[in-house]
């Protein structure tokens, strides 16, 4: 099976953190790249960067069904474009931010996310009401800690591993849900220093994806899943008409 993994930001360094964490559980007879998003911004810390990043994300999942990839993760915590590309993709898509909430309801009573800057907790508190898990999180708490300064900062892993035991105390949740794909390579060392569950949505989504692949398990197509109508687009979208 093919398994993409589309890094929605424009930085490089930070698809090859995200590929080498995805590559870390797949299994022998999964074949995974990483792709980097060929527009879009450098990072994903707003509304309008999440926006703006759409169009980058499903123009890998088009490029991805002409090479026959059979299943796709989108590696940010908010999920952008996520319903737009389960309207173009033959197999699985998924989030991170779904699939890291879901694997944490399993591991016990309760979570608590830890993002970057504050301004993205209101979007995280989204998603939890959307995917209809208001009863497992606890909290939701910013390290206010860029994007980018996960891989530049050398204090990084200090600032989010505090920031985990903190949102541990103030909500006494049995597991973390790191919220950003860039925290990826954190998550080992975050669970040995607290002793709890930590869950990565870049492992997780992707052993979701392998699994329904693995189970022969598609979208039906059918309704809301199936291919966006067909009709003429303009301007700078004009390459994604269909």
């Amino acid at each position: 099976m093919r398994i993409r993994v589309i890094n929605p930001n424009t930085t490089q360094a930070m698809t090859a953190t995200i590929e080498e964490c995805a590559a870390a559980v797949a299994g022998p007879a999964t074949l995974l790249d990483a792709v980097t998003a060929g527009m879009g911004p450098a990072s994903i810390e707003s509304h309008y960067d999440e926006a703006l990043s759409v169009p980058g994300i499903l123009a890998a999942i088009a490029a991805g069904e002409r090479e026959g990839v059979d299943g796709y993760v989108i590696a940010c915590f908010g999920d952008p474009g996520l319903d737009a590309a389960r309207e173009l993709a033959r197999g699985p898509v998924i989030g991170i931010a779904e699939a890291a909430m879901r694997t944490a309801t399993q591991l016990g009573r309760s979570f608590s996310v830890v993002t970057t800057l504050g301004r993205t907790v209101g979007r995280a508190a989204d998603l939890v009401h959307h995917y209809g898990l208001q009863r497992f999180c606890r909290g939701i708490h910013a390290c206010e800690l860029p994007v980018l300064a996960l891989d530049d900062d050398p204090d990084a892993r200090k600032i989010v591993t505090e920031a985990c035991r903190s949102a541990l105390e103030a909500d006494g949740a049995d597991a973390i849900v790191l919220g950003c794909a860039g925290m990826a390579d954190l998550c080992a060392h975050i669970r040995a220093e607290l002793g709890v569950p930590v869950v990565d949505g870049v492992a997780a989504a992707t052993l979701t994806v392998q699994s329904l692949l693995t189970m022969d398990l598609r979208p039906s197509g059918r309704g809301e899943s199936a291919p966006p109508p067909a009709k003429t687009y303009t301007g700078l979208l004009s390459s994604f008409g269909r």
